[in-house]
């Protein structure tokens, strides 16, 4: 077998087993999450172009929940952008904080109401593995949320959704899709030290 012909069979053996939409998802997400971890505005341009990928291929599984969230993911990515395009007070523009107390305690107790009314209209839809969508969704929400404010508790409230994410793309074949948040979980952990370090040389700067 050449070398073309082993190309030409390695491009149709992924097709069969994967879609153009979870592959081309995957490939930006992983563009989108490094840029995040490196603090690159670019990251929700990336974002938002997974996203639509994403929202297809939910919407093929009739996973309604997780298709709803891209929607409002690209809502989010496009309101984050303007965020970090208008911090102004940043002279890098990649200043990066803790949440406020009080903000983390809010969006906590927001997290079990809105699963539980996400949880009941997915049912009522029929969609597939409404209960763990349901927490896929809301907690998403918040850890988009708390990026789009450069809040580093944005990074455990990631890990929880990937690791949730990989379950349910293992439990509906999604291979792929459990792949990427593989990747997404290792790069979180990567990301929530990176603005961990950033955090405490601008402290030990302002005492200094």
């Amino acid at each position: 077998m050449d070398l073309l012909s082993a190309w030409h069979q390695l491009i149709t053996s992924i097709r069969e087993t994967f879609s153009l939409w979870e592959l081309a998802g995957f490939l930006t997400g992983i563009i989108c999450v490094w840029q995040v971890v490196c603090r690159n505005i670019w990251n929700f341009p990336w974002g938002i172009l997974s996203c639509a990928c994403f929202l297809i291929l939910f919407l093929q599984q009739r996973l309604f929940g997780e298709a709803i969230l891209q929607v409002i993911f690209i809502a989010l990515n496009i309101h984050g952008w303007n965020q970090w395009l208008r911090k102004a007070s940043d002279q890098d523009g990649r200043q990066v904080s803790n949440a406020p107390k009080k903000e983390c305690v809010i969006l906590a107790l927001l997290v079990f109401p809105f699963t539980a009314g996400l949880w009941a209209i997915l049912t009522w839809l029929n969609g597939s593995a409404p209960l763990v969508d349901a927490w896929v969704t809301s907690l998403s929400l918040i850890a988009q949320w708390l990026l789009n404010r450069k809040f580093i508790q944005s990074w455990p409230v990631w890990i929880l959704v990937d690791v949730l994410t990989i379950g349910l793309g293992i439990y509906r074949g999604m291979y792929l899709l459990s792949a990427l948040y593989v990747i997404y979980l290792s790069m979180c952990f990567v990301g929530w030290y990176s603005w961990n370090k950033t955090i405490i040389a601008t402290r030990d700067k302002l005492h200094g």
